[in-house]
This record gives structure tokens, sequence and C-alpha cells, in this order.
């Protein structure tokens, strides 16, 4: 299902069509391209010739994975000791369809992880969360069991006011959001 969203912005949209890839800094190539591989599915592909540093690009699921080896990546983190997986991290996240089958797989490759749930209103998101060799963090989720709603859609609810029924599907910092944005609004000078 494509959705559009409405530009609510005074700025034209720049002509963008969708995320290309992600690069990655990494302390070996190879052990990433074979995590990203046996993993993730990721396929290796060719990368420019032109290129005078060693890495790998991999391409699956209409996003590419670039990697840039860099030996000495070690020399600006302190800890050597293994990081705890925190889901509120910097992490890049992949929609799968049985997150069950993920868990499975980080569990016979022996790979520690930790698992989620999001719910909202009835529907619920199972997350997974690992890293990959050189530290970073990886999810995969059923995230498209969550609608994705544009905040400009969500009636403004202001806090302390009680409705006898909620006007939309929105949350709390839905409403914190739009609220800071109408009292932004009013205090304009002209």
């Amino acid at each position: 299902m494509k959705m559009e969203i409405e530009e609510v912005s005074s700025y034209e949209a720049l002509p963008l069509l969708s995320l290309n890839h992600v690069s990655l800094l990494c302390r070996s190539v190879w052990d990433s391209v074979r995590f990203y591989e046996d993993i993730l599915g990721f396929v290796l592909i060719k990368r420019p010739s032109s290129f005078n540093f060693n890495g790998a690009w991999l391409y699956n699921y209409g996003i590419g994975i670039h990697l840039i080896e860099n030996p000495s990546i070690e020399e600006y983190e302190t800890v050597n000791e293994l990081r705890p997986i925190n889901p509120k991290d910097n992490h890049i996240s992949f929609q799968c369809t049985d997150v069950g089958l993920v868990i499975k797989r980080l569990q016979d490759m022996g790979m520690r992880y930790v698992t989620a749930i999001v719910e909202d209103e009835g529907a619920k998101v199972e997350q997974v969360f690992f890293h990959d060799p050189d530290g970073y963090m990886v999810e995969l989720c059923n995230c498209e069991n969550i609608p994705v709603i544009p905040i400009s859609s969500c009636a403004f609810k202001p806090r302390g006011q009680s409705f006898k029924k909620a006007p939309t599907s929105c949350g709390f910092m839905e409403n914190v959001m739009m609220e800071s944005l109408s009292m932004d609004m009013l205090n304009f000078s002209f």
C-alpha cells in the first residue's frame, strides 16, 4: 500500500524517490559482509572500480548497504566490552514477516538479542534488536501492523480538557506536538 503524505510546509518537497543506501564504517569488510549476507539475506553487488579504499556494496529489499573498511575504528572507542543492546539507541530497522523465525535464526547462530513489543489501539508490533560485528544496532520488526498516520491528520486536544470520546487515534505525544505548534502559531508577532 503506497501512502502519500500531504505537504504542510511552505517549501516545495525535494524530488526524492526513496532511501537508496546506508553507509557503515566497519573494522573488517568481510566479517560485515558475512553478517549482512547470512543474517539479513543481503547480496554482494559490484561497486565502482574507481574507489581507492576497501569496502563492499550489498543490496536487497530495495535498499543498499555500503560498507567502508576502517581498521582504526577501535581508536575512537574506549570500551571494548560488549555494548548493551538498547532499543532506544541509533539503529537501522528492517520490516519482516516473521519475527519468530528471525529470533530462531539468531538463537541458532548464538547471537545476543533483545525483544520488545509495541502496542497501539489493539495493534501489536514485535521487535528484535541485535548488533552487527561493529556494534551497529539492527532492528527487525513487523512494523506494518501500526499504520503511518501523518501528525497533521491528528485533531488537537489541549491538555487539561477532556472529551467523552477521543476525536482521533493520535496519542499523547502527537497532542503535545500539536499543542506546541498551536502555541507557536499564536505567538507570532505581526
